[in-house]
């Protein structure tokens, strides 16, 4: 897969997560994919301040993205 190959699939993943962080007023946004190992993200809206982020991040977030992209190994939520 090309490192553009891997950007789309990442961003079809986010648009598959997308309309469920919406019905909780947040967002997410791609803000790098690094050595197509590592997906940076950045929860916005009401996701910024969610105790449960990092149980989204993992289980929702990282687990659709790998569904989409198998290689990638961790998601991360930078601020």
């Amino acid at each position: 897969m090309t490192t553009e190959e891997l950007r789309m699939n990442v961003e079809k993943a986010l648009e598959e997560i997308r309309p469920f962080l919406k019905s909780d007023g947040g967002d997410i946004s791609l803000v790098a994919i690094e050595d197509d190992k590592r997906v940076k993200v950045q929860l916005e809206g009401a996701c910024v301040g969610c105790s449960v982020n990092q149980m989204t991040l993992k289980s929702g977030v990282e687990m659709t993205i790998k569904k989409y992209a198998p290689q990638i190994e961790e998601v991360l939520n930078v601020e």
